[in-house]
């Protein structure tokens, strides 16, 4: 027992390494690329801290070379689900009892781990498991994980000091407690921190979780949950299910003791989760709390004054649309240019896209790696075959495919003529971006066009040089984005730095990476203590006044 009150220590932004020739942490990552392509491991469900082989299994493969089996994969079933909450609910009161202090030790203690012993395995991993590139895995999966964890912590000691005024005689607390029953975080493909923070969020405030992460982004995930256990998270309060979406989701939300959900992915996923829980209401214990994050048809506006950057914007719209194949939420898609400024940017972006490597990302000369998997280049593919067709779109950089031993689609650049061409307003998810261009006169109507043509509000940029122009793009788009950037590409959240998140379409907008995103995990109960309690019934005004006139 320790009688203090404990201070966690000050977050800071882990350092982003390089990977450059020569670097110790460049021949670290070689070395662990080369150990853990040779392997193919078993990837179990952890229930209670068990590892259970269920039998069914799927594949887990690079997709960047679809014919190479990195692991075996146990999905669960329903009767798995049931026992997945039934583990984290038989150690719900326990862990919520832990003092803050413990469970903030804990997932500091992860922090370290993947920050240090851990860096070169978590970006094997996800450079392996979902073809990134070295420094695409280093920003993501060591970088902004440690941040969430470090920065999360930070958070919860913020609302824990949040407390209400207290009057004479009297004392208001306010104790925070974790949501009634579990939480269920299930995790995209994309991003391994994002699979982190998905389930350790919550359980920083106290909960405990049913951890459902992406069969695509399986080999990541299993050793996020060892960094855990070895921080030593105890047994049972996060579970983590391998599985089909529905397989795992459905038995999780029919579940009475739904106490919230903690979502990454798709809009229409999203929408089938929140109606499911709606349907649902009645047989709830209490209302589940709903957070995700959803889907996005990021922007990028230029401003006829931005041409004198022009470099600077085309680099936004290649880095911004084609890092990670296109693939980050925050990923541009649709570009505004003027006219004016057209056709030396066209030829720019051409040139750049012209000199983008793709390939292995063992090979850390390639810029690109593979989409995820066959649906998605199937997705993609249909996109590049309509502007193919011609009439209201035109490829004017990119375009070829090759799935012959991974799912390789090059960067590819569509010209649109009407601006409510499908490429503008539907989301791809994949190294393919829209362009249209407007006369230089009508800006204020392209920004409106931007604001009112898709249904999405996650991120956007605007480049100009005019402060006016600036000014009135933050204003016709203040709902069109919840995170919007300035003479930069629309990616690259950093965590304490720009809390990432939008609304509409694109989710709850619950800021992950900040105090907003922590706060939803916790139920207050409010307690105040008389000092000194009344000993009468009557108040001081029934008392008898000679000058109420004999009333």
């Amino acid at each position: 027992m320790i009688n203090a009150t404990a201070r966690v220590p000050a977050p800071k932004n882990e350092p982003i390494l390089s990977y450059a020739p020569g670097t110790p942490e460049r021949r670290e990552l070689q070395a662990a690329l080369k150990r853990m392509s040779g392997e193919q491991i078993d990837i179990p469900l952890i229930i209670g801290g068990k590892y259970v082989r269920t039998g069914k299994t799927d594949t887990v493969r690079m997709p960047h070379d679809h014919s190479h089996v990195l692991a075996t994969l146990h999905e669960a079933d329903a009767s798995h689900v049931e026992q997945a909450i039934q583990s984290a609910l038989s150690v719900k009161d326990e862990w919520a009892r832990m003092s803050f202090a413990s469970r903030a030790a804990i997932f500091l203690r992860a922090a370290e781990l993947l920050a240090t012993r851990y860096r070169p395995i978590i970006n094997a991993a996800t450079m392996l498991g979902q073809s990134k590139t070295a420094h695409q895995a280093e920003i993501d999966a060591v970088c902004e994980a440690v941040d969430f964890l470090r920065y999360n912590v930070h958070y919860a000691e913020q609302i824990l000091a949040i407390q209400p005024e207290s009057p004479a005689q009297t004392w208001n607390l306010l104790d925070y407690r974790p949501l009634d029953g579990f939480v269920l975080a299930v995790a995209p493909f994309n991003f391994t921190s994002i699979a982190m923070n998905l389930c350790t969020a919550p359980a920083i405030m106290g909960n405990v979780v049913v951890f459902k992460p992406s069969s695509t982004a399986a080999l990541s995930a299993w050793y996020v949950m060892q960094v855990l256990r070895e921080a030593g998270l105890p047994d049972g309060v996060i579970n983590m299910l391998n599985g089909d979406g529905p397989t795992v989701g459905n038995p999780a939300m029919a579940s009475p003791d739904l106490g919230g959900i903690h979502f990454t992915g798709s809009t229409p996923t999203f929408n089938t989760m929140w109606k499911t829980v709606g349907e649902n209401i009645g047989r709830y214990k209490q209302y589940p709390r709903l957070v995700g994050e959803t889907g996005g048809k990021d922007f990028i506006v230029a401003h006829p004054s931005a041409s004198e950057d022009l470099e600077a914007l085309a680099v936004a719209i290649v880095r911004g649309s084609f890092e990670y194949q296109g693939q980050k939420c925050s990923a541009a898609s649709r570009v505004y240019i003027p006219e004016s400024m057209w056709p030396r940017l066209k030829e720019r972006v051409q040139a750049l896209v012209a000199d983008i490597r793709m390939g292995d990302v063992a090979d850390f000369r390639n810029f690109m790696g593979a989409v995820i998997d066959e649906k998605s280049f199937k997705k993609v593919s249909s996109y590049i075959d309509l502007a193919k067709q011609g009439g209201e779109a035109s490829i004017v950089a990119g375009g070829d495919t090759d799935r012959s031993k991974g799912w390789f689609v090059k960067p590819t650049v569509v010209q649109v003529t009407n601006p409510r061409h499908r490429i503008l307003r539907e989301e791809i998810f994949a190294p393919l971006v829209g362009a249209y261009v407007y006369p230089d006169a009508k800006y204020v109507e392209t920004l409106r066009e931007v604001d009112q043509s898709a249904t999405y509000a996650l991120t956007g940029a605007v480049f100009a040089r005019d402060r006016k122009a600036i000014d009135t793009a933050l204003t016709e788009l203040r709902h069109a984005a919840g995170n919007i950037y300035i003479n930069d590409k629309p990616t690259g959240a950093v965590v304490g730095q720009q809390p990432f998140g939008g609304s509409r379409a694109s989710g709850t907008n619950d800021k992950a990476g900040s105090l907003f995103n922590i706060i939803r995990w916790t139920s207050p109960r409010t307690i105040k203590e008389n000092f000194v309690p009344p000993v009468k019934v009557p108040y001081p005004f029934m008392d008898s006044d000679p000058h109420d006139g004999g009333i």
